[in-house]
This record gives structure tokens, sequence and C-alpha cells, in this order.
């Protein structure tokens, strides 16, 4: 299959997955430790989100079903959705800033939240972690990144290629953050307001889709000398990744507002949130990298 400027796409993949395989293994190190240590640990649903997460970074950027973005600009939507829209909330549902702490060597740990409690840090994580934030850094990414001439120097340029999807993921885990909440975030926000934040977010996600969708000429000139194995025209490509954005984004965005809505209506007591409790009824052998944690 033509390659543009994936030459060591085999190579890359291997690293990449041995990689995700480390965080993997200290992850699952830190949820072992936990659910022997804590009655309240963290669940097996959670750690099978946190992994399947994992699996679909890994099947975005490292299978070998992503060479074929250049192709397909189906496909490259697909890539972008998997790490931005998808797998980002299933890595926070899982727990995984507490499951590191313990699954790293305690000293590591200790050092690292040592650096992360140092003021000037602790100031522009909160600024990072805030929803307006969030959010704008999640749609300029999404629009920035899908302006024709930018969308080109990714497709031309390996190295913007590679951070045109490490974009992505990080603006997915930021917009997520606010939403999911994982430990050790603490809402200083209305949990209603985050039903209109993810309800914004959906505009210029259906901007652009409904753009690509409609219209009538092939916005991406680099799909019109592309191997098309499954689609007759680049015009037909275009509007069917157009209409995946659109009906991805609209599912998941209305999954996660339902969910945040039955929390919303649900009893106050059974609002509560247990993770935030799980740093701080540690373990002996961690007992200082808990103490430290709490303050984040």
């Amino acid at each position: 299959m033509p390659h543009l400027h994936h030459p060591a796409h085999d190579s890359y993949a291997l690293w990449l997955t041995v990689g995700l395989s480390i965080v993997a293994l200290v992850y699952l190190r830190g949820v072992a430790y936990l659910r022997s240590a804590h009655s309240n640990a963290i669940s097996a649903r959670r750690a099978g989100s946190f992994l399947f997460g994992l699996f679909l970074i890994w099947f975005a950027v490292a299978s070998p079903v992503a060479p074929f973005d250049h192709e397909l600009l189906t496909v490259h939507m697909l890539r972008h959705l998997l790490l931005m829209t998808i797998a980002p909330p299933l890595l926070w549902l899982g727990e995984p800033i507490l499951a590191f702490v313990y699954g790293l060597p305690a000293p590591v740990a200790q050092r690292a939240i040592s650096l992360l409690r140092w003021s000037p840090l602790r100031h522009l994580g909160r600024a990072l972690a805030s929803p307006t934030f969030c959010w704008f850094a999640a749609a300029g990414t999404l629009v920035g990144w899908h302006v024709p001439a930018l969308f080109s120097l990714g497709m031309r340029s390996q190295m913007w290629h590679g951070i045109e999807q490490a974009s992505f993921l990080a603006s997915g885990l930021l917009f997520w953050w606010p939403v999911v909440q994982p430990w050790p975030s603490v809402a200083k926000w209305p949990e209603w307001s985050i039903l209109l934040y993810l309800f914004l977010a959906t505009l210029p996600c259906d901007v652009l889709s409904g753009f690509l969708v409609f219209c009538d000429r092939v916005v991406y000139q680099t799909y019109f000398s592309a191997a098309r194995p499954f689609l007759a025209s680049a015009l037909e490509d275009q509007q069917c990744a157009g209409a995946l954005m659109w009906t991805c984004v609209t599912i998941v965005y209305l999954v996660a507002g339902t969910v945040l809505a039955v929390r919303l209506l649900a009893p106050r007591s059974s609002q509560k949130r247990g993770s935030v409790q799980w740093g701080v009824q540690a373990a002996p052998v961690h007992a200082g990298v808990a103490k430290t944690a709490e303050v984040l």
C-alpha cells in the first residue's frame, strides 16, 4: 500500500505498543495494590475501561488500520474521534492518577507528586483544569487541524502528523477532565454547568461535520489522488467522514449528558464520589505518597 510520509510506521508502531504496554502494566500494578489494601479499590469495570481506552489509542495510532488515513478521510476522522472523543473518558473513568500513584515505585511517585505540589505548577494545573480553558482547547484543536492548510501540513510531514495526533489526545483528556472528574479532581463549578458545557461542545463539531457532509466539493485536495479501496469517490469519502463525526460525537455527548443528568436527579447522599477517599485510606507502604497526594 502506498505510504506518503510514514516509511517507519512499523518501527513507530512497535515502540508505541511497547510504551502503552508499560503504561498498562504500571496501571495494573497500582490497581492490584489498591485492591489488596483497600476494600473500595478500583473496580474491575473501571480497570477494564482504562485498558480499553489504551487499546483504542493503539488502534488509532499503531494498528494496521492507521496507515489507511492517507487513502480515506473516513479513517482519518475515525482516528481523531478515538483519540479525542472516545478514549479520553474511558481513561479517566479508570482513575489512572490514583493507580499510577501506587503502581510506580514509592520513591518515584513521591518525587513526582512533590514536583506537582510546587506552587507554580499547581496554579498552572488549576488554570488548565478550568472548564473554559478545556472547552476552548478542544474546540480550537478540532477546528484548527481541519483547516485545509494545517490538514495538508499534517499529511505531508511525519513530525507534524505526530504532533496532530498528540494534540487530539491531549485536548481530549483536557476536555473530559471536568466531565469525569477523576481523582484528585475537586469540582469548583455547579454540576448542571457541565450539561451546558457538553451541549456547547457539540456546536463546533456540528458545524464542521455538517460542512463536510453538505459541501459539494472536496475540501482536502490530498484525497483527490489517493486510492480509495472502499468508496467510489473522494466526495463520498468526505461525506462519510462528516457523517461519522456527526453521529459519534452526538451519541457520546448524549450518553455523558444523560449520566450527569441522572446523577443530578439522584438523592444527594448517593452523589458522593468514593474515589476521592481512596488516596486517604491507603495502606502503610504508600502512606507517605497518599498524604502528599491529598493536597493536589
